[in-house]
Order: structure tokens, then C-alpha cells, then sequence
């Protein structure tokens, strides 16, 4: 479990999607062992909380470039946080 743990934390975004994707399959399934299904749910909320870090970590990163009536450039968050 621990090896999944540090291979998640390198997972690009759309890794990490369709390895949840595989997870709720195999949950959804209702064979799966309970403590896989247990282990499978860790990852899945694991890897749940590095897609959420990720989104954040690129919301972060837009930007939007705005003209004043000057028509001077400026940059600011697309996104306005309240």
C-alpha cells in the first residue's frame, strides 16, 4: 500500500482519474474482498485529495490579462475569491 502511496503523488491528473475510475468499478462490483475494498477505498481517497491539490495548483495558476481605460496591461486572478 505504501509503494501506491508514492507512485499516487507522481500520477499526472488524468492518471489518477482513471485509476479512481478503476476503483469504483471494482468496488461497485461488490466481489471485491472486504479489506481489499478497504484499501482500495484508502487509495481512492487518496488519490481523490491529489486531483483536488492539482486543481487547485493550476486554478492558481490562470491568470487574466485585463486593459485599463489607459490601456496598460494588467494581470489578475480569473478567478476572484470572496
Amino acid at each position: 500500500m505504501e509503494e501506491n502511496v508514492k507512485a499516487n503523488a507522481e500520477m499526472t491528473f488524468e492518471a489518477a482519474i482513471a485509476r479512481l475510475e478503476e476503483i469504483v468499478r471494482a468496488l461497485e462490483n461488490g466481489s471485491t474482498p472486504l479489506d481489499e475494498a478497504l484499501c482500495l477505498f484508502e487509495e481512492g481517497v487518496k488519490l481523490v485529495r491529489l486531483c483536488n491539490e492539482r486543481l487547485d495548483g493550476a486554478e492558481q495558476k490562470i491568470r487574466m490579462l485585463t486593459f485599463t481605460p489607459d490601456g496598460d496591461a494588467v494581470e489578475s486572478d480569473l478567478v476572484e475569491r470572496g
